[in-house]
Parts: C-alpha cells; sequence; structure tokens
C-alpha cells in the first residue's frame, strides 16, 4: 500500500467541508434600543503594532497563514508564517502604521483567495455531480 500525498488529504478535507450543502440557519440580534445620543463618538483606541497579528482562512490550521508584527530597534517587521511550525518570511522595516496595513491587506488579500478557491472547488464539484447523474464522463 503506497502513502498517499499530505496534498491529497487537504484537498479531501477541503472539499468534504465545501460538499456541506446545508448552512445553519442565520442568527439573529435581538433588536436593542436605541442608545442615548453623545455629544462625541467614542473613537476605538489606537492600535499597538508590536504583536499585532492576523490569521487567514482555512480548514486546516497546518495550512493556514499567520501574520505578527513585531518591533525592533525602532522598525516593525512582519512575520508570515504557513502553518505552526514554518520558518517565517520576513517583511520590513517599516513604520508601526505600514506594519498594520501590511497585516491587514495580506489578511484580506488571504479571505478573497480562498473564497475564489471555494468558489472554484464548489462549481467543479456541481459540474462533475451533474456529469455522473447523466452517466457521463469528465
Amino acid at each position: 500500500m503506497s502513502q498517499s500525498d499530505p496534498t491529497d488529504n487537504a484537498l479531501a478535507a477541503i472539499a468534504s467541508i465545501l460538499d456541506e450543502q446545508h448552512a445553519p440557519p442565520p442568527i439573529e440580534k435581538p433588536q436593542a434600543e436605541p442608545a442615548a445620543v453623545e455629544d462625541k463618538p467614542a473613537s476605538p483606541p489606537p492600535l499597538e503594532a508590536n504583536g499585532y497579528s492576523k490569521v487567514g482562512p482555512g480548514p486546516m490550521a497546518a495550512l493556514r497563514f499567520k501574520w505578527t508584527a513585531r518591533e525592533q530597534d525602532g522598525q516593525y517587521y512582519v512575520d508570515e508564517t504557513i502553518g505552526e511550525s514554518s520558518k517565517p518570511m520576513v517583511s520590513g522595516p517599516m513604520d508601526s502604521e505600514a506594519a498594520i496595513k501590511f497585516v491587514d491587506d495580506r489578511e484580506t488579500e488571504a479571505h478573497h483567495r480562498f473564497e475564489v478557491l471555494k468558489q472554484e472547488m464548489s462549481s467543479r464539484a456541481a459540474v462533475a455531480s451533474l456529469v455522473r447523474e447523466e452517466g457521463g464522463e469528465i
């Protein structure tokens, strides 16, 4: 018996997630009472770049991207890893705002690519299912 390629297992896991046809119904939020109007809107506290981190999408931790900003000698660097034990790819130096923007941009791009991949896999699964039902070949 030959050992299978780990990529096959990852793709099978992704495909099984995408095969789920029924999504749970959306959770309805209770209607909140109108809040008193404040003279000055509350602004969120400024983000701290050192330690700022985001994780990309994916069904398995071994395939998930992670971006973490860190400070070194007054400059900021972003470590990008895949999985839990990979060697980081380092980007930088940059200032704190650029490091936060870099992390946010990379996470947004990863989510977009993941959605495109899911749609592509879903459409291929639908075509394959249709061909199987008709008794044809792919």
